[in-house]
């Protein structure tokens, strides 16, 4: 063989590694790009960088999946990596519930983070994950909802009866706990069901209210209800994970902290404006009085908290375990800062 033909197979051979090395990841979320998201796409900018290109994700908005599909997708490896909510389907990822317990009592994001990524690291989740052939890497830190409305402002536990609000997951139960009526539709359903009154109000985080629009139809926004959040991990498929290259794993795995403190500093931006925003869309801010909150409190977090327990503990789960993970992290993470 000639020098050319050597240097053409050389050329052929170079090629073919190349693609070998390549990984292309799909990635399922829903909506679209907004302060939800912004740690999923900054995930894939670090790894895209790290390896130069050879490992790349596909953030895919709503067109591999629905939002209450994402977890089934990754289960049959139709997709790499996803975002899901426990509330969309409770049966499914019984554990990380705890985390959407009313009252929890967690205060900012940074302890959101922690006390998620704590319970993430329980044997019991882990194992309920597996059975979904899915790895929690991350979560998707939200914070306190509160409750956008028409009308006249919502501001005592009494207006809540009978009250038809968009709530999911252990906020539902308490504003149920407090005679209101909740309804699960997922987030992208959220501004048609208040727009065509299936819903009264819809409880969200102030980055949901901007980018699903229910915020425009607003007349007031409660500042400071604060029941509770909803948990939103960020899993890969196991088989995909596992089949990554040592430097890749390395890659995505560098990356997961970095995402994450991109995702709180841009967060923080939003909550710095949310007061401009409000006041630029003529959106009453209410201010629930402290006995009203004690009553909501005493109504819907000890109950609720000690049914969930039983509940579980009834299926097996470590329930108290897994609620004191919570209570003790969040201990930690105080005496920390």
């Amino acid at each position: 063989m000639n020098y050319l033909g050597k240097a053409a197979v050389a050329a052929i051979a170079v090629t073919f590694a190349t693609e070998a090395a390549a990984t292309e990841w799909n990635v399922s979320v829903w909506g679209k790009r907004r302060a939800f998201t912004e740690h999923v796409e900054k995930l894939a900018e670090l790894v895209g960088e790290k390896t130069d290109g050879e490992f790349t994700m596909n953030v895919s908005y709503g067109g591999l999946s629905k939002n209450r599909e994402n977890l089934d997708g990754i289960s049959i490896g139709a997709f790499e990596m996803a975002q899901f909510c426990a509330g969309y389907h409770r049966d499914k990822n019984r554990a990380i519930t705890v985390l959407e317990l009313p009252f929890l009592g967690v205060s900012n994001l940074d302890e959101e983070v922690a006390v998620s990524h704590a319970v993430y690291e329980h044997p019991a989740v882990k194992e309920e994950m597996a059975q979904w052939n899915a790895k929690i890497i991350m979560t998707s830190p939200m914070p306190q909802y509160n409750i956008v409305g028409t009308g006249e402002p919502t501001d005592e536990l009494s207006e809540f009866e009978g009250m038809r609000v968009r709530a999911t997951g252990g906020i539902g139960e308490a504003f149920k706990a407090v005679g209101a009526v909740p309804t699960s539709v997922t987030a992208t359903e959220a501004f048609q069901a208040m727009d065509s009154g299936v819903v009264d109000t819809v409880a969200f985080a102030q980055h949901a209210h901007l980018s699903f629009g229910t915020i425009n139809e607003a007349d007031w926004w409660t500042a400071n209800l604060n029941p509770g959040t909803v948990n939103c991990p960020v899993v890969v498929n196991i088989d995909a994970y596992e089949s990554l290259s040592d430097a890749h794993r390395e890659a995505l795995d560098s990356s997961i902290d970095e995402a994450i403190d991109h995702y709180l500093a841009n967060y923080g931006e939003l909550l710095e404006e949310w007061d401009t925003i409000l006041e630029e869309k003529g959106v009453e801010k209410v201010m629930i009085s402290d006995e009203e909150l004690a009553e909501f409190r005493k109504v819907a977090a000890d109950p609720i908290r000690e049914q969930w327990i039983a509940d579980m503990s009834a299926q097996g789960m470590p329930a108290q375990e897994l609620y004191d993970t919570v209570m003790e992290t969040l201990e930690k993470t105080r005496m920390g800062n």
